[in-house]
């Protein structure tokens, strides 16, 4: 009977004993966790019920899709300025940099005139061992006709790129010819190295610049560093100027082949991230070679922890101007639709503890945005003098003084050089008309120009077909007035970037490197340190009495400067516009090993985004701002 009666009064039982769980468990959460869970919940349940109404209810039909997917990058603005979302749709471009591989047909192209113009065909690739030439013009793809508006270069990349195997059908127009060629190609993977350069600056110096630290960077560093071996280099200069980041674990790598044992790299620590240490193995190849990086404004995030470790570590010596300052850590959250976001997760310290993040406010931060222009017009790009640390002091090994907050201070700084810059050629270079002359110049002159295999051997050629009176005539017949005597003050830089894009065009990025590497005043200090036998820093006490010599040199430069006024500058419209363009270009991208330094990798292409100018490595960087992006390198398909 007693029993029975338990069992008819269980379930009773058991649910008030949840009902009192449900309540103790209520009352600890608000008294021993803040609300925390609960204001989340409500929050996110706002958002959805948000959106379900707006569904629902509102006045007129709405693509909720397109809603979220310009809420999200808003609510990351909020966070800070390298927290972004990528739409699916972006994501395969946005990885394929870092990953050092794309699948497609293997050719490098802009587009002039409405029109696809290849130029430059991969060696090995598909492209190529489907007959396809550089200077040919891509008419149609798969029988349809693919010319005019509709041109553009995310349009030109998803039709051209595909997964391996699939086929794709084009037409091209080949110079002199009337009726299009029709080639099928069958997509492959295509290899793009980080490494640009690896060649050497005389008889001792390698020179070897990254331009992005992807997956494959470590192994590109040491083959080059191996080929730079059986050329005897003693001295090495790694050149990260505009190197915008990538992955951390490929700058630490890097790092490690070049530091003793059991020294600092790097270390990141966030909220939710617990302090996480890298050191040195010892085991690097290369301790004891005298070593320089060069850096400059567009050096960022992974490209910063290399120039810190080897500075911070008296390793070597930094030359250049002050880097980006982006001190924050990503990594990579994938939605199940195939978008992403790159959340900050961490920040990353130099050895020495500092953390190089320059300051930022939540929300669009205007001031980060245009920290470049900033430093411009306080003539940070011209004077030493003229830097503004907003960070503590830190102490290098050897009691060196470095600061935190706001990127890396070079050693040796090297001011920008405006030397013959007229009106004339400020507008010549913003049009694009240098760039244009120099691309139909190279297709009109292909076959002339196709024997000639070297750097030197091209620019020899080049230095006698009176191009620079061939361009004046081309830009006046395209809108651009003659001006004589600003072409003469200018000729040193117009032909410097004529040549280049010529050479460019023709050959390959190293032979463009090497170009315009010549007379380079941050080369010609480095190969000056290393004569000096100098590229290892000295102990602090040991500078003080280098530093009555140091600044005599500094009133030397003061003496030989012009004073600096940015209103009557010749960069300070164009930097104007390269602000306006650059955008939120800088918040989209950072670094990884599980972790992402995605902040300035571009969506598509290359260094192919308006930027501005640090130095006048022409067509490189052309002063100012190369306004035709996209024109200045090929994008890769």
């Amino acid at each position: 009977m007693n029993l029975n009666k338990t069992n008819r009064y269980m379930p009773l039982i058991l649910a008030a004993c949840v009902v009192v769980g449900i309540l103790i468990g209520t009352f600890f959460a608000k008294h021993f966790s803040g609300n925390r869970l609960s204001i989340i919940n409500s929050g996110s349940n706002r958002l959805n019920n948000l959106l379900h109404i707006i569904d629902d209810q509102y006045v007129d039909s709405v693509n909720m899709n397109d809603l979220v997917e310009k809420a999200i990058p808003e609510i990351l603005n909020e966070l800070d300025p390298h927290s972004v979302y990528i739409s699916a749709k972006d994501v395969q471009s946005a990885n394929d940099d870092l990953r050092g591989s794309f699948s497609g047909v293997g050719i490098e192209f802009v587009i002039r005139k409405d029109t696809i113009h290849v130029q430059n065909v991969i060696s090995g690739g598909p492209a190529e061992n489907a007959g396809v030439l550089a200077g040919d013009k891509i008419v149609s793809i798969n029988d349809e006709p693919f010319v005019g508006e509709e041109v553009t270069n995310e349009e030109a990349m998803r039709r051209l790129k595909g997964p391996r195997g699939t086929k794709v059908k084009i037409g091209v127009l080949r110079y002199k010819q009337t009726k299009p060629k029709y080639f099928t190609i069958t997509r492959d993977d295509i290899y793009t190295s980080s490494i640009s350069a690896a060649y050497m600056l005389g008889e001792k110096t390698g020179y070897v610049r990254i331009k992005n630290f992807g997956e494959n960077t470590y192994g590109e560093m040491l083959s080059s560093l191996t080929m730079l071996s059986q050329h005897g280099f003693e001295n090495l200069v790694i050149d990260l100027r505009d190197n915008s980041g990538g992955y951390m674990a490929s700058a630490i790598q890097i790092a490690d082949e070049f530091l003793p044992k059991n020294r600092r790299i790097v270390y990141t620590e966030g909220r939710k991230q617990p302090r996480e240490i890298f050191t040195s193995t010892g085991r690097g190849t290369y301790q004891d070679v005298p070593l320089v990086v060069l850096i400059n404004e567009g050096s960022a995030s992974a490209s910063e922890i290399l120039a810190g470790a080897i500075q911070d570590n008296d390793r070597g010596t930094v030359i250049g101007r002050r880097s980006f300052g982006k001190g924050l850590v990503q990594k990579q959250i994938e939605f199940t639709d195939g978008s992403m976001i790159r959340l900050t997760i961490a920040r990353y310290y130099s050895p020495s503890g500092r953390c190089i993040q320059k300051p930022y406010s939540t929300g669009k931060d205007k001031d980060y945005e245009e920290d470049l222009l900033v430093r411009y017009e306080h003539g940070e790009y011209f004077s030493e003098d003229s830097i503004k640390h907003t960070g503590p002091e830190y102490h290098t090994i050897l009691g060196r003084t470095v600061y935190g907050g706001g990127g890396i201070t070079p050693d040796i700084f090297i001011p920008e050089d405006t030397t013959g810059i007229t009106s004339y050629y400020k507008e010549a270079a913003m049009s694009g008309l240098i760039i244009q002359f120099a691309f139909e110049y190279t297709d009109d002159n292909r076959d002339k120009l196709k024997d000639m295999k070297t750097m030197q051997g091209l620019l020899a050629h080049l230095k006698h077909q009176n191009l620079l009176e061939k361009f004046a005539d081309y830009a006046e017949k395209n809108g651009l007035q003659r001006r004589n005597l600003m072409l003469q003050k200018s000729k040193g830089l117009f032909e410097k970037y004529i040549y280049s894009r010529i050479i460019y065009n023709m050959l390959d990025e190293e032979a463009w490197m090497e170009y315009l590497n010549q007379n380079d005043p941050a080369i010609n200090k480095t190969l000056e340190v290393f004569r000096n036998k100098a590229a290892f820093p000295q102990k602090a006490d040991d500078k003080k009495s280098a530093k009555g010599k140091k600044f005599s040199q500094r009133q030397e430069i003061r003496k030989d400067s012009k004073k600096f006024d940015v209103g009557n500058h010749p960069y300070s419209n164009m930097l104007v516009e390269a602000i306006d363009q650059l955008g939120t270009h800088h918040r989209q991208f950072g670094s990884q090993g599980g972790i992402v330094d995605f902040d300035h990798q571009r969506l598509v292409g290359d260094e192919d985004v308006a930027r501005i100018t640090s130095h006048h490595r022409a067509g490189h960087l052309t002063p100012g701002v190369d306004q035709a992006p996209l024109q200045q390198r090929g994008l890769q398909s």
